[in-house]
């Protein structure tokens, strides 16, 4: 499915409080799931939480009711159920997922705020140029001369103007299509999430949020005793991020073979030198589980730090591509108008 079949943030975030108070009251878990779902005006959330309540009652396992809902749910989600499921710890996953989701909607909020205005303005320059294109292209047919090439582009008229408009719609629908489908396969997202980690801002925001979980889910599932290789495992997979993922087999060779966890997880690259450091000294005292616990809410503050900066950063960008929209058109349509007068100096003499 190439279409985002996946529940919204903000019935996530409902779903995933109204369980985590169900379950720590001591509810079942199939009754938790059916009573979250009744409170949710949302049907396609109150249909995938009927399918996984059903599938909970015949004997399934949480995480793969969630996964066989035809991607209702997202990998993180699941992922992190899954974890919480072998640590014994699903209302504290599920308060986790809750304050996870309330603050991408918040984000997403004000990222969106943010830049309304200026891609309001790109929208009206791509507009004006589209105007300007078939306007020119009215003006000299009916003065029977040649008209101006606003872009340099060969676009003119009222085949031009549409040219122009489908170009930019096609640009669009394709960079939308292939991050999807990106997203669809794991080679895919290992690639874009390998390339989005080395964009300055964009990057910092992204490593912060999946050590933020990586350290949460390691915590959560050494606590609870698992294996250090599952565990591994699980939270790497509980980053939602492709590159972190594939660096798995990497980390976990180092680990067998010896290394100190400080060194497995610096070979992967993946993992900045102050957290590494601090891994290095909990390591020490034997105190991994309670550092990553600390540190993981202040790299999701980190995190939101970041993702300020790149509102603004968006912002900026935005601003600056329409001006040099305007800038770009002005002096198109300027040296047409030199070159204008220079051709009628030159018949004059």
């Amino acid at each position: 499915m190439l279409l985002n079949s996946t529940i919204g943030w903000k019935p996530l975030a409902r779903v995933s409080r109204a369980l985590s108070t169900l379950l720590g009251s001591g509810v079942p878990i199939d009754r938790a799931f059916d009573l979250a779902g009744g409170k949710l005006s949302d049907p396609r959330a109150r249909a995938a939480l009927q399918q996984v309540t059903h599938a909970v009652r015949n004997g399934s396992d949480v995480a793969s009711a969630l996964r066989d809902t035809d991607g209702r749910f997202p990998e993180l989600l699941i992922d992190m159920v899954g974890v919480g499921e072998r640590a014994g710890a699903l209302p504290e996953v599920f308060h986790n997922l809750a304050d996870h989701y309330e603050n991408n909607a918040k984000l997403r909020r004000e990222f969106l705020q943010a830049i309304a205005w200026p891609v309001i303005q790109l929208g009206m320059a791509i507009l004006i140029i589209a105007g300007l294109i078939l306007l020119l292209g009215w003006i000299a047919d009916a003065q029977g001369g040649e008209p101006v090439d606003v872009l340099g582009l060969g676009l003119t008229g009222t085949s031009g103007a549409i040219t122009w408009l489908l170009c930019i719609a096609m640009l669009v629908a394709g960079g939308t299509f292939g991050y999807v489908v990106a997203q669809r396969s794991l080679t895919g997202r290992l690639f874009l999430d390998s390339l989005l980690l080395r964009i300055p801002v964009l990057g910092h925001c992204r490593r912060c949020f999946a050590i933020a979980r990586f350290s949460w889910a390691f915590s959560l599932t050494q606590q609870s005793g698992m294996e250090i290789r599952e565990s591994l495992e699980a939270s790497l997979k509980a980053t939602g991020n492709g590159a972190f993922s594939d660096a798995n087999p990497r980390i976990w060779r180092a680990v067998f073979s010896g290394e100190s966890l400080t060194s497995a997880l610096r070979s992967s690259r993946l993992f900045p030198e102050d957290f590494l450091h601090m891994v290095d000294v909990a390591e020490t005292s034997g105190t991994v589980p309670e550092a990553l616990d600390r540190l993981g809410p202040q790299f999701h503050d980190d995190a939101r730090r970041s993702l300020s900066a790149l509102v603004a950063f968006v912002s900026w960008g935005v601003w600056c591509l329409v001006a040099t929209f305007i800038i770009f058109v002005v002096f198109r349509i300027a040296f047409w108008y030199i070159g204008m007068l220079d051709a009628a100096l030159q018949e004059a003499m």
